[in-house]
């Protein structure tokens, strides 16, 4: 097999095959041997050679030369994946008849969102968004609902504080939306809004003090992928709303929705109004993803809640 396959030209290789079988004359260490000595400066260069001027074993050249070769493969990559910025960009100007940039400012959450969803019409791969609370406040970014999207193939993935879930109204819609494929997880890790569509454009506030100032649109390769990395991260060090503890009181409820057969006697034993009750059976239902009671009462028992 030839070694120019791995970015040998010729010369170079016919010189290392050489030193595999010889030493290097004293002329060719002066440099004196005409187009040899400028190869062997270049083989030492690539790690071919070592100070003696002798050739590393052939394992070790061909690991070198594959090394170099996969690094070089990879800034190529690089740059053809740049290049869909520039299909992105031009995709977006023949859409909207304005020209577009790398990293845009739009005036407010709703048109973030209007990007948003045509990207995941176009394309319904990879959502994935950073919030400051369950339910999202379309204010600091844009208001998505991707669930339609769902059935068609789209990955989605929503993080948040877990002291959200300290909210009745977010653990609910939180546990409705994880149950309908929608993944939830929550983090104790400091957040900020940002969402990634498909891994290749970012939208986040352009000041987090000042959500009114509007929301950036990115495209640069370099810094989507940062900010991917980054929400990756979080979500593999949070948790899954199924792994949850329930708190003492939910316990309760749960143990008399399992030992009562009515609300009523099971208001009277928690010591609480049968609407109040009720409502915390709802909630739990939600947070469980359960069509009925039973239902609920066999999902706690399965994730050792009771």
């Amino acid at each position: 097999m030839s070694l120019t396959g791995l970015g040998l030209t010729a010369e170079q290789e016919r010189v290392y095959r050489e030193l595999l079988r010889t030493r290097p004359s004293a002329s060719s260490r002066a440099g004196g041997a005409g187009v040899v000595g400028p190869v062997l400066t270049e083989l030492r260069l690539l790690g071919l050679v070592d100070e003696n001027l002798s050739a590393v074993p052939p394992a070790a050249a061909v690991d070198l030369l594959v090394r170099r070769r996969i690094t070089q493969a990879q800034k190529q990559f690089d740059g053809i994946a740049a290049a869909w910025d520039s299909v992105r960009e031009l995709t977006e100007e023949q859409r909207t008849g304005r020209p577009a940039g790398l990293i845009e400012l739009l005036s407010n959450g709703q048109e973030a969102a209007r990007r948003i969803n045509a990207l995941l019409t176009d394309h319904p791969g990879e959502f994935s968004a950073l919030r400051t609370d369950a339910l999202h406040d379309e204010s600091r970014l844009a208001s998505v609902r991707p669930g339609r999207l769902l059935i068609a193939g789209l990955r989605s993935r929503i993080l948040f504080p877990a002291h959200a879930l300290d909210d009745p109204r977010q653990a609910a819609h939180a546990s409705r939306q994880h149950a309908l494929g929608e993944l939830h997880r929550v983090t104790t890790e400091p957040v900020w809004p940002l969402i990634l569509v498909n891994r290749s454009v970012a939208f986040v506030p352009a000041d987090l003090s000042a959500p009114d100032t509007g929301v950036l649109q990115i495209r640069r390769t370099g810094v989507v992928r940062i900010l991917a990395e980054v929400f990756d991260g979080i979500w593999d060090r949070a948790r899954d709303l199924d792994q949850l503890p329930v708190s003492p009181d939910e316990q309760r409820v749960l143990r008399a929705l399992t030992r009562y057969d009515t609300d009523e006697a099971a208001a009277r034993a928690l010591n609480v109004s049968v609407r109040k009750f009720r409502a915390h059976v709802a909630d739990l239902m939600d947070r469980l993803g359960a069509r009925t009671r039973f239902q609920a009462a066999l999902l706690a028992k399965e994730r050792n809640w009771l």
